[in-house]
């Protein structure tokens, strides 16, 4: 339990915006009455998002989402990040080593509050929404503070015990739209545009490469109560790409939690293995889940695992985000190496 400091105001920097990287765009941050084109208002998760001059001090408080603003070149911008599965992507080191780390895991309100935010975004419900673990849109509302879920968590999903259902099966396209409404929203439009042509261009590209109707599993983290991916998230998205078939797309949970007599069951050609470097449970690492694997009577049976058929991803390509083309291209890449592809 996080003990809440009441503020009763809460004083926002005001800082000159920096280019960021070659070609960096530069929004409209002139004071003396409102920034060209804003005040903008869009629709987000149910509620309406207002942002009347472009953010200059943001709290991103999931890993998908910082990546976003960092491949946006927004780094002198962001104030705080939190929530990490992962190290940040190669490319964007330089760029997020400038950046405050709040914390790895959720953080607590005060602490987002300490870094004097005016914009907070967050990748999932679970830490910023009605329910969330951090706090909820109409609590930062009262301090003033605008925020932004990705819809990619909100529509068309279904809360329950677990991670959530899906009525429909993600596309790529709406994590287009995250970056193209992140991008509009802190007044850089045109590089939301050309990371999006950058990330269609790769998908097309690591889509080239598919199977003949091979079978895959992907695992998440747990051991004792493995999360596998259901049909319809970003798992999902990978392997509609590639033309393998999820032994576990009959399930629309998005991370249902499975026994292994099930798992053994289905016996997959290939499994997708997530490699996390965050401690939260157990067999988080890519090593940790082949050792498991390897030594549990029911699993060590398993085609795949006799024949070390395993492919690694990181936890934040099985996590709806531009993560989810790189994947695509791990994946494909795995294939390759196992000789599964056409």
């Amino acid at each position: 339990m996080f003990r809440r400091k009441m503020l009763t105001c809460l004083p926002l920097a005001v800082v000159a915006l920096l280019g960021v990287g070659c070609g960096a765009e530069t929004a409209d941050t002139s004071t003396g009455g409102e920034a060209a084109g804003y005040p903008i208002t869009l629709a987000n998760c149910g509620r309406d998002v207002t942002v009347k001059s472009p953010p200059q001090r943001i709290a991103s408080l999931n890993q998908s989402s910082t990546e976003i603003l960092l491949s946006l070149g927004l780094a002198d911008r962001i104030a705080g990040t939190a929530t990490w599965t992962d190290p940040v992507l190669p490319t964007l080191a330089d760029a997020n080593a400038k950046v405050k780390r709040i914390a790895d895991n959720w953080p607590s309100l005060e602490a987002v509050l300490n870094v004097e935010p005016d914009f907070v975004t967050s990748s999932f419900t679970s830490t910023v929404g009605p329910a969330g673990t951090v706090t909820t849109p109409e609590r930062l509302q009262d301090f003033g503070i605008a925020s932004y879920t990705s819809p990619s968590d909100c529509e068309n999903k279904i809360a329950d015990d677990g991670d959530g259902s899906r009525s429909e099966p993600m596309t790529l396209d709406i994590v287009y739209r995250e970056i193209t409404e992140l991008a509009k929203l802190t007044g850089v439009p045109d590089a939301g545009v050309k990371l999006i042509a950058s990330l269609k261009d790769r998908a097309a590209k690591a889509s080239r490469t598919t199977t003949s109707g091979k079978s895959a599993l992907f695992w998440f983290a747990n051991s004792e109560s493995p999360y596998m991916a259901g049909c319809c998230g970003a798992p999902g998205v990978i392997a509609t790409a590639l033309g393998l078939r999820n032994v576990f797309a009959d399930t629309k949970q998005e991370w249902p939690q499975i026994n292994w007599e099930e798992v053994a069951s289905r016996n997959p050609d290939v499994l997708i293995l997530g490699d996390l470097t965050r401690r939260d449970q157990s067999a988080e690492t890519a090593a940790a889940k082949i050792k498991f694997l390897e030594s549990h009577p029911v699993t060590q049976k398993m085609d795949a695992v006799r024949n070390k058929r395993y492919i690694t991803v990181t936890g934040a390509e099985l996590n709806p985000s531009l993560r989810t083309v790189y994947g695509i291209e791990s994946v494909a890449a795995g294939l390759k190496r196992l000789g599964f592809t056409k």
